[in-house]
């Protein structure tokens, strides 16, 4: 592999987003231990009492808009702007920050928070920053506007292309994710038997430890920058 053009399918979690605010999920005072998952994260906690869900993202929504791109997602986008070959960031994170901190490649396989989503007919439109049962679809008119996110028991977007990428890529770089969950958790290993190298940069190591070629542990602000830096340097 020629590293100045390397082809880079980038897989960021919840561990980036961390040292901007924004709460992680599966850590011993992550959001699943401060809310029921079935209450506020299934379409049939929607359908039960779509009044706490909103509510719960409405937190979220103000809590990201009050958030800040760190040193880890400014450094990702200066990747994706001076390497010279492909840059792709797909995240299960469904905040904004890689789109704010300059990212142009960013695909959110679990959906986004600054989006609405029809439960009727699928429509999706920019959301508000409050979202209220009431609110009609533009398009339809009816009364079913949920976050646009992904729940448990749905399927994760874009997956199809996402295998492509994988099976193409030349480095695949895992930031900040448990690797608890699948399908993501199982791109590594995905990539590697597509002939990828595969590197995990990552506060502690994951789930899944046997998929990488080589990894780095500490605080994403510290080690993505530095990963970048090398990958940038002149050879």
């Amino acid at each position: 592999m020629t590293t100045e053009t390397a082809n880079i399918v980038i897989l960021t979690g919840a561990g980036i987003s961390a040292e901007s605010g924004l709460g992680t999920f599966r850590d011993k005072d992550g959001l699943w231990t401060k809310y029921n998952l079935e209450d506020v994260a299934t379409p049939e906690g929607f359908a039960r009492n779509p009044e706490l869900v909103q509510n719960f993202y409405n937190a979220r929504r103000e809590n990201c808009l009050n958030a800040e791109p760190n040193a880890a997602h400014f450094a990702l986008a200066r990747l994706e702007a001076d390497h010279r070959g492909d840059v792709l960031i797909v995240t299960q994170n469904v905040d904004d920050l890689h789109e704010r901190a300059g990212s142009k490649s960013v695909w959110h396989m679990h959906g986004q928070l600054n989006r609405a989503l029809c439960a009727n007919c699928s429509n999706r439109w920019d959301a508000p920053k409050v979202m209220d049962v009431s609110h009609p679809c533009p398009s339809c008119g009816v009364p079913a506007a949920r976050p646009d996110v992904v729940w448990f028991g749905e399927m994760p977007y874009l997956m199809e292309d996402i295998e492509t990428r994988l099976a193409t890529a030349d480095l695949f770089v895992s930031i900040g994710t448990s690797g608890s969950v699948y399908p993501a958790a199982g791109f590594a290993l995905e990539a590697k038997t597509a002939g990828a190298e595969c590197l995990e940069l990552n506060l502690e190591p994951s789930d899944t430890p046997g998929s990488f070629d080589d990894s780095r542990f500490g605080p994403a602000t510290k080690i993505v920058p530095q990963w970048v830096t090398e990958i940038l340097a002149p050879k």
